[in-house]
């Protein structure tokens, strides 16, 4: 009889158990543990905190929510750019077991009152303003379109210090008495899911789901006391406040801000300063701190390592990063917001192609698996299917809306990513796009990524994004978006065909290419393909040659 293939199934074993605390236990833990130890920097006011001071800091905060009237289980809003304020009302909200709500701050008037609505927030929290957008006006017109939301304080307006003064007025043992009616397994926090289309769903997660999450990211990259993480990454989306964060205070380790949004030169100026450990960032975020005309002159040879999620890493970047970063341990991590949000991480002694080829194997405590995406059968090691995962970290649901979560979450609490991914044999994943990414071209299923790590060797692509457009005859035909390294001289559709023939399958080879200055970007640094998609759509069969376009 033939050998029988193993399944694309795998589950994380560890040593160290998973966290039974609240978020407000745990750090209670690092302040006891490390209380002269640095908690928090925010580099561009120049504020430090001790993990004793941050925990006197978060409990004013606490305080001074309860004095305004937040209970277990009220929904307080952060809306702002990334500050100390952040993270303070992120675990602020954990001790009185309020359900933070992360609000997007490039959301503007109709996105926020969406959300304020649907979560039904209680008390909001902002920035004042910053660049375009004017946060108190935009709060003050959703306010009378939400009517369970009775209060919006400002972070930086006196309304701030007053909410921390008010908390005074409460006796010291009434964070203790509400920490011991909390449960590890309650919600504290709802991230708003970007969806391509609809409104956005409010991914609602326990303090078990994405402390235990932060925990063994951190561990992964083996993150200690001495440790001092730079988080240019948003606070609002998971990789900030979950893998930073939280990956940062369950170790004892410490968070460093460089600067309210991302700022390459402002990033490594953070790590210079801070002589920072780790160093986060989706690759895009790599690739413009590389591209620094002084990049040379910064010293970043404190760093030893750092997270690179969100979209896969090229190989000449991820050589950089490993060599003119001094980050030799940089871990790949792969997950989504519905997971706390990290499924698959790879380890610190992983060689270059683990970490430009596949996005790890599973982490402790998770199972995942590979399964057919029309028969829900887990299918052999090395085929294709939609990765589905399973654990502790699974969201409890999407709030207010068990319909879309049964879409997601199956019977056996079964997570389905709705990525295509294969399982090697040594239980390593790559993802190889997305179940709605994928190019079926004249029946022939096509995986852009492919095709995009292959054109990222061409010497006149910077960076590039491949995508399908209606075709009469194969139904759809493949589009090459492309960022010339020269913008002077960009690439020929004649060029990259030369460049692909003999090496790509015909079917591969783009039959389309626009020329960008750039991508359409979510603020966590993806690029929105179903916006490339639906842009050149009609137009495809007018961009068979090298046509320029404003990114």
């Amino acid at each position: 009889m033939p050998e029988q293939q193993e399944p694309s199934y795998a589950h994380g074993t560890g040593a160290t158990a998973l966290l039974g605390d609240t978020i407000g236990r745990n750090l209670d833990r690092a302040i006891a543990a490390h209380p002269d130890r640095e908690a928090l920097v925010d580099v561009p006011s120049g504020r430090r905190w001790t993990y004793a001071e941050f925990g006197r800091a978060v409990d004013e905060v606490a305080l001074g929510l309860a004095a305004h009237g937040v209970r277990k289980g009220d929904r307080v809003g952060i809306w702002a750019v990334n500050c100390p304020e952040w993270v303070l009302v992120q675990y602020a909200t954990a001790r009185l077991g309020a359900i933070m709500v992360n609000i997007n701050p490039a959301y503007r008037l109709h996105e926020l009152a969406y959300v304020l609505r649907q979560s039904g927030v209680e008390m909001l929290i902002a920035s004042t303003e910053y660049r375009s957008s004017d946060y108190r006006a935009m709060a003050a017109e959703a306010r009378a379109d939400c009517p369970r939301l009775r209060e919006v304080v400002h972070i930086g307006d006196p309304e701030w210090d007053r909410l921390a003064a008010d908390g005074a007025a409460l006796d010291a043992g009434y964070l203790t008495a509400r920490e011991a009616e909390l449960s590890c397994d309650e919600p504290v926090n709802i991230q708003y899911t970007s969806g391509t289309t609809g409104f956005p769903k409010g991914a609602t997660l326990s303090h078990h789901n994405i402390l235990n999450n932060g925990y063994f990211v951190g561990g992964t990259v083996g993150y200690t006391e001495q440790d001092r993480v730079c988080l240019p990454v948003p606070f609002y989306h998971c990789f900030g406040m979950v893998m930073g964060n939280l990956g940062a205070t369950s170790h004892g380790a410490c968070i460093v801000i460089p600067a309210p949004v991302f700022d390459p030169g402002a990033t490594l100026h953070a790590v210079q300063q801070e002589r920072c450990t780790s160093l986060y960032g989706v690759p895009t975020m790599f690739i413009a701190e590389l591209g620094l005309p002084d990049f040379a002159s910064y010293d970043l040879t404190s760093l030893r390592t750092g997270i690179m999620a969100g979209s896969p890493c090229p190989v000449e970047v991820m050589k950089r990063v490993m060599g003119e970063m001094h980050m030799a341990e940089v871990s790949i991590a792969y997950g989504m917001t519905e997971t706390s949000p990290v499924s698959t991480q790879t380890r610190r002694d992983d060689d270059l192609e683990a970490r430009t080829e596949t996005v790890g194997r599973v982490l402790p405590h998770l199972e995942v698996k590979v399964v057919d995406p029309t028969t829900g059968v887990t299918v052999a090691r090395g085929t294709a299917g939609e990765l589905c995962t399973r654990g502790y970290s699974v969201m409890l649901g999407y709030w207010d809306e068990p319909d879309r979560t049964a879409e997601v979450v199956d019977e056996g609490r079964w997570m389905h990513t709705g990525d295509l991914a294969v399982m090697r044999e040594d239980g390593y994943l790559a993802i190889v796009g997305r179940i709605k990414d994928m190019i079926i071209r004249g029946g022939e299923n096509v995986y852009p990524r492919e095709i995009e790590e292959f054109l990222y060797t061409h010497p006149k692509v910077s960076d590039v994004q491949v995508v399908g457009v209606p075709d009469e005859r194969y139904g759809e035909e493949i589009l090459a978006c492309v960022i010339p390294r020269d913008p002077a001289d960009p690439p020929t559709l004649e060029e990259i065909d030369a460049f692909c023939r003999d090496r790509l399958a015909h079917y591969k080879i783009p039959r389309h290419l626009r020329i960008l200055s750039g991508f359409p970007m979510t603020v966590s640094g993806k690029v929105r393909k179903v916006e490339l998609r639906e842009q050149f759509a009609a137009s495809a069969g007018a961009v068979s040659g090298a046509v320029s376009a404003a990114g």
